[in-house]
This record gives structure tokens, sequence and C-alpha cells, in this order.
């Protein structure tokens, strides 16, 4: 079907949507001019610029003709089903079939006015078709789900011809000889190419963080990192380790001769409706052969809307008054994969205005920002964070942002740069946030320097959230709680909730992570604490003493919300 035009259907369409007062009439018009500029149909683009929700407009157009409308989240369709409309059929048509009686196929459509896909799907299925109404968005995703996922693993591996026992243990003997020619041939057979492209895919689909592809002497394990913990998907013959990682190799651009050295690449993935997947690939030689980690990085998915990274509205006032002001140094801490780059990307995001000059110094830069210019570090040619920085004070900045202060060159420039009129913001590896003042102390710089030049420090962990399709509450003793933290007076009151496990969730009753923060401003009382050499726990009491939330306190408000578990309190935070 060819991409339709703003024709009197849409505008039909959108007289009612207006006169339901679903929607203004400027919006209207503004959403009439881009569907003219990129095609496509009204209800999306209305969708898209945030006008309409879809089940708004899914529960108007089912009223509107009279056909039921669908949730397809709620469904698990038949494979039979799903083989009677081709996947090309399905994507032209933007449909999907959703199951049959008799000789009546029921399909859902975004658009049941398309009398000519109907048609063309009579044809096709010799079928008699009824529709059901669905939103554009639920039937693109279904497509990618069901269409995709028809190929299992359990198919792929049935691609591969089972070899002897005794001819693995000798392909092991002689792993050091194997021919660079023999792995290009084996990268490329189209089984190879098939498993490694559903692993990528089946990673997409289950919102997967890392994939790790690990050699041992007689296995070979695939697994996700899904929401912070990992998963075992697979287990392939271990005859193809070797095939697997060149193939992922050569996908990266890599050297696929080197199996001595640490290597790193880049993946990048086109899927459908214009989405781009990245993914950032590691390959790191060990006992039994090399060990390839994949960073997916989603640019969709990055949240870089401050009020929903979890923060709570006292503590996120104060964070904004901190990266308002016109110098200074902000610092993120936590371990690796807390989330700190997805805060300081939040961060630049809200000061990127076209009246100011960002730059950003990251090893390694996982997403591209427009407005702000970033440079990938090469500490081979000389090009560390420390070097960075000093070209940046001659380009005339406004703000700098360091990936991670490493060390006392570092750090000196950085807090020299904050003290003479430019806002700085960057990262360390600390426990908490009244830590990181010592931290800086160790690396040499002078107490004086860090009272004057630091404006706040936030530390931060990512807790999983409960699946909201799942969640129940559950009773938990008000003696548990309080030995967790919670105050005595509260804890009668406190409603605990856990993720009894589900489809939406793949049974973990987790779906999505939040970050809990614990944010510390530098206030003159705490310069002078800096000042006067005050330990880590004497910073930590005046902190609290001013109304500082500490992690554990952060991590408690959203059990008490039920938006997490009292398992992931215990396991993401340390008592205070």
């Amino acid at each position: 079907m060819a991409i339709e035009s703003p024709d009197t259907s849409s505008s039909r369409i959108g007289e009612l949507l207006v006169r339901e007062k679903l929607i203004t009439p400027v919006q209207l018009r503004q959403a009439l001019e881009d569907q003219r500029s990129t095609g496509g149909r009204l209800g999306h683009h209305l969708t898209k610029m945030g006008f309409l929700e879809e089940n708004e407009l899914t529960s108007f157009l089912a009223k509107q003709y009279g056909v039921p409308s669908i949730n397809l989240s709620d469904f698990d369709i038949d494979p039979e089903v799903l083989k009677l409309i081709p996947k090309e059929v399905a994507t032209r048509h933007q449909v999907i079939p959703v199951n049959k009686s008799g000789n009546t196929l029921i399909v859902a459509m975004a658009d049941p006015s398309n009398i000519y896909a109907i048609d063309d799907l009579k044809f096709v299925t010799n079928f008699s078709i009824e529709v059901v109404v669905a939103s554009e968005t639920a039937i693109a995703d279904a497509i990618e789900k069901y269409y995709t996922s028809t190929v299992s693993f359990d198919d792929v591996m049935l691609d591969f011809v089972e070899e002897e026992e005794a001819d693995l243990e000798f392909a092991d003997e002689v792993e050091e000889d194997i021919n660079v020619l023999d792995l290009e041939k084996s990268a490329g057979d189209a089984p190879v190419v098939k498993l490694v492209n559903l692993i990528l895919l089946d990673a997409i689909r289950k919102n997967a963080s890392d994939i790790h592809v690990e050699p041992y002497e007689k296995n070979l394990r695939i697994r996700y990192r899904i929401d912070g913990l990992l998963y075992e998907v697979m287990k392939p013959p271990v005859k193809l380790k070797h095939a697997i990682t060149s193939r992922l190799k050569i996908m990266s651009s890599l050297d696929i001769a080197e199996r001595r050295l640490a290597q790193d690449g880049r993946i990048k993935m086109k899927m459908g409706r214009g989405k781009e997947m990245d993914f950032r690939v590691s390959v790191l030689p060990t006992m039994w052969g090399e060990k390839v980690v994949l960073r997916l990085l989603d640019k969709s998915n990055l949240q870089l809307d401050m009020t929903k990274l979890g923060f709570e509205e006292q503590v996120l006032q104060n964070f904004k008054e901190s990266i308002y002001k016109p110098y200074g140094m902000i610092l993120i801490t936590g371990p690796t994969g807390s989330g700190k780059t997805t805060t300081l990307y939040s961060v630049l995001s809200e000061l990127n205005k076209s009246t100011v000059n960002i730059s950003t110094a990251e090893d390694p830069i996982e997403f591209n920002l427009f407005g702000i210019n970033q440079v990938q570090m090469h500490d081979a040619i000389g090009l560390n964070f420390a070097s960075s920085l000093r070209s940046f004070l001659r380009q005339d900045p406004d703000i700098i942002m360091v990936g991670e202060i490493r060390d006392f060159e570092t750090a000196e420039i950085g807090i020299k740069a904050a003290l003479t009129g430019h806002l700085v913001l960057s990262t360390l590896h600390t426990n908490d946030a009244p830590s990181s003042v010592s931290r800086l102390l160790n690396m040499g710089i002078e107490p004086f320097l860090v009272a004057s030049s630091v404006n706040l420090i936030g530390a931060q962990r990512l807790v999983r959230k409960l699946c909201t399709e799942c969640r129940e509450p559950i009773e938990v003793p008000p003696q548990a709680l309080i030995d967790i933290g919670v105050p005595p007076e509260e804890a009668e009151d406190f409603q605990i909730m856990r993720g009894a496990g589900c489809r939406n969730c793949n049974n973990t009753g987790y779906k999505g992570r939040i970050a809990v923060y614990e944010i510390m401003p530098i206030s003159e009382e705490m310069r002078e604490f800096v000042l006067n050499g005050a330990s880590t726990m004497e910073l930590k009491r005046e902190a609290i003493r001013q109304g500082m939330k500490t992690l554990r306190m952060s991590a408690l408000s959203k059990l008490g919300e039920g938006v997490t578990s009292l398992e992931e309190v215990v396991r993401a935070t340390a008592p205070d």
C-alpha cells in the first residue's frame, strides 16, 4: 500500500476528533502539516506529537467504525494463525492476524476503513476478514515480535550438523592452528549468520543491556543482562565458538586473525521504522577462547527527561538549582552500571541551548547528542581526559563534561576550570556522596579548592521496578522493615509489593529500572566542614541534618510507593 497522504479521509477523521474535543484545531493543523512532509497516517502523527494518547485514538476509531478494539499485549497469537498472512503482507498493510473461526480470519488493523488492504487479505488468505482496531505502534511491535520470534534458537540449531565428541576434543587441542580463511568461511556460513542475527534481535526484544558470549572447556554459554541481572539464554555447541566470535568480529570490523589481544569495536544495526541500534563490542582472550561482550546502546530508550529518572520533587529542585549555577563542579558517583552517564546526559540535554558551548570528553562516547561537541578518548596517542580538558579551555567553553576523574591531573584541571567561570560535570567511583570529598583530598587536591569549587555531589544506584501487570501486596513483619531503616512510626502503615511474574516481565516480576539518588548540595556550612578536615561520617551526619536523603532512604521511598521490592532495596543499597 502506498504511503497515505493527507486526503479527505484524514481531514474527516481530524474534524471528528476536534468535534469530540480530543484535540484542538491548532493541533490538527500542525499534525496535517507534519503528515504532508513525511506521509503516514494522521493518527500516527497526532500520537507522535503528543496531542493524543494511543488508547484514546483506538477507542475513538472503534466507536467511529463500529468495530471492537483490542489490546494486542493481552494476546498470545497462535503460530498457525500467523502463517495465514505472510510477513511482507502484514508489514505492507500494517495488520496482524489475531484468530480464526471457521472461514473467518480476525485481523487487527490501525485503519479499519482501508478496504484495499481488506480485499488484498481476502485474496491472499481465502478467508472472510473480520476487522478489530489496534494502535499503529502495537501492530508494528506485534509484527516485529511474532514474525521474528517464529524463528527460534532450536530451529536455527537444527541447521548445524552434530559432530562426534572426539572431534570436538581434537579441535580444542589444535586451537592455535586454526586457519584464518576457515574462520572467515565458517563465520559467513548461513546458519552461523542466522544464529548471530537471532541472538542480537532476541536481546533487543528482551530489552537486554548486554550480551555475553562465553567459551569454556566443554561449553559455550550465551547470557543476557536484563534489568541489571544476567540470565542464561542458550548453550550452542562448543565447536561453534570460533565461528560465532569471528562473525561478531567481522560485523565489528575487528581483526579475526588476532586472538591474543583484547579488541574493541562497534556494530550498527538498522531496525524497522527508521530505528537504529548500536552495539559496543569488547573481545577478551580467555583460557578457552575469546569472550565477547556486547553493550546495547538504544538511543530511542535514552531517558533525557530528568523528571522521569527517579528524583523526588525536593531532591530534583536542589539538583536543578546546582546545574543552573554559572560555574562550579557537579560530581555524580556510583559503581559501573549505576546510570551515571544517563544522569549526565539528561543534565547536558537540559542545559543544551544555542547560546552555550558544551564540550565533553568521553571514554567511550555512548550516544551522539546534537549540539554538543563530544570527544572520544585515545590513550594510545595521548588523548586522555587531562589533555582534552586543557584543549577545551582554549575552545571558549561554557559547560565541560569529563567522563571520569581518575587522577590528580584531571581533578586539578577540572577544579581550576570550575573556579574560572565554567560549569564542570564529571563522575567518580565512590560508594556515596560524602566519601567523594575524601576521595578528592586523597588524590592530593587541597581542602580549600574542594570547598570552593564543588557545587553538588550526587550518588546513585539502579533498582529494578516491579512489573505493573503482576505486582501484588504482601505481608511483611513491621520489625523486618524497621531493621532495614523504615522509621518505627511508619512501619505499621508501609504497604509492601512484590512481582508475581507474568508473560509481560518474562516471569521475573520486574520490568525496567529506576534510579535512587543521594544528592548532597555543598552549602556554606558544608564548605566549613570540608575546610576543617571533617571525616566522611561527620560530613554525612551534617548533610542528613540539612535534609539530604541517603541512598537507602531514597530506596525506601520507592519501596513505600510500590515501585520496587524489599529484596531490591537490600540488594542495591547499604544500610545507613
